[in-house]
């Protein structure tokens, strides 16, 4: 990816050693609002059949630029897809370098202005998020936040997690190298966010609460494909401004297969057991990252209404 001498996003949160960095995340950010709403349910919650049903018709006026409703709740955090990693003992800025940084900073910011366009083009505003940069572990709004959970995002503070060092990780242990499978670790992540301001999130986490374990893993695999299909959206755009090179794609799409729920199970255990997958197979993962690459649509990545 050719990333060198573009801007940085000033959204970064650098907690790493004694903090500072590039300051709390005020940047350019700016609040969505869209006014209305769409009642969720009553207090014995929602079945998988009904959140699906809402959630869809709720994704799909929004891709047609209706208002429906500000959903920017809050809501429990998790891991958003990628392997758990062993935590170390590191130095105070836990080896990572400023060009580390610096690539950090210039990815979200590309997510900024492909997010910020797409959602003007709705006629909305796209909330940006902060990106935190932390060693070994740190405090989020969703709870405590460590290497060993790997990237995630918290749709309570709006913000995404990140010990870098889990790229190295990522290219040693999973055998998924390269800039542009780290990128797309970053953009799955801003994926979440971007679900979280249309309403996905809010709703699932809300109609989860009441489902069984089985069910609630099968929507959790079907809003993990979304944000890998939102990831590939951006980099659509990303390679309409000429920044991929030669084995990007392939870089992405190999860092999809190297964590999908089945490759990790046969890599940790032996086995796979299909009943417990909560963010979808190899071949699903690279599948959806590659719909929102050829199709450069948001309208395309709707897992909830579509065979995964």
């Amino acid at each position: 990816m050719r990333w060198r001498g573009r801007r940085g996003s000033s959204n970064i949160e650098d907690r790493r050693g004694s903090g500072g960095g590039f300051g709390g995340g005020i940047g350019r950010g700016r609040r969505m609002r869209i006014p209305g709403g769409i009642p969720i349910g009553g207090r014995g919650g929602l079945s998988i059949g009904t959140i699906v049903i809402l959630v869809v018709v709720f994704f799909v006026l929004q891709m047609c630029g209706v208002p429906v409703g500000d959903m920017l709740s809050g809501g429990s955090g998790g891991s958003a897809g990628f392997p758990q990693t062993q935590s170390q003992t590191r130095p105070a800025d836990d080896g990572a370098s400023d060009e580390m940084r610096q690539f950090v900073s210039v990815v979200l910011a590309e997510t900024e202005d492909v997010w910020n366009g797409i959602f003007e083009q709705q006629g909305n505003d796209y909330q940006e998020p902060t990106l935190v940069l932390f060693s070994g572990a740190t405090q989020a709004a969703c709870g405590f936040a460590s290497s060993a959970s790997g990237p995630f995002y918290c749709p309570a503070d709006q913000k995404i997690y990140l010990d870098t060092t889990f790229f190295q990780t990522l290219s040693q242990r999973f055998n998924a190298a390269g800039d542009f499978a780290a990128a797309y670790v970053i953009a799955h992540e801003v994926g979440h966010h971007v679900q979280n301001l249309i309403g996905v999130l809010p709703k699932f986490n809300a109609a989860r609460q009441s489902m069984s374990q089985r069910d609630a893993n099968a929507m959790s695999v079907r809003i993990e494909l979304m944000a890998d299909c939102f990831a590939g959206v951006w980099a659509y755009y990303t390679d309409q401004k000429g920044l991929l090179e030669q084995g990007d794609i392939e870089e992405a799409l190999n860092a999809a297969e190297q964590i999908g729920d089945d490759t990790l199970q046969k890599r940790t255990q032996g086995y796979v057991v299909p009943e417990s997958f909560n963010h979808g197979t190899s071949e699903q993962r690279r599948t959806w990252f590659a719909k929102g690459f050829e199709s450069g649509r948001m309208n395309s990545c709707n897992t909830l209404n579509n065979p995964v």
